[in-house]
């Protein structure tokens, strides 16, 4: 935009364009008619997308849930059948235990 651009005409008000297209704008509102159920029907929809959402959000859920409980169980069941050191029912000798200091 160049200086000449940017600089209001004579006889113009600044408020000129914001004024007449405010005035265009309630022109076309008052033209307009809403249906007489519109907002029904409005609300019906979102009511059913709502309702969707969390129909989808809950079984999402389950299926992570059922997945992790799956896993888990899996993981589980891959542990060897014989115990491990740590259970192990060897007698651990005294001498190899390291002494309390005082």
């Amino acid at each position: 935009m160049t200086h000449r651009d940017a600089t209001p005409s004579h006889g113009t008000e600044p408020d000129r364009t914001e004024r007449e297209l405010s005035e265009a704008l309630a022109a076309l509102a008052d033209g307009v008619r809403a249906a007489p159920d519109a907002y029904r029907t409005a609300r019906g929809e979102w009511l059913r997308r709502e309702r969707r959402r969390r129909l989808v959000l809950a079984v999402l859920i389950a299926v992570v849930f059922a997945l992790a409980t799956l896993i888990g169980l899996w993981v589980l069941n891959q542990a060897p059948a014989h115990p491990g050191i740590i259970f192990s029912t060897t007698a651990v000798s005294h001498a190899s235990l390291p002494r309390p200091h005082p």
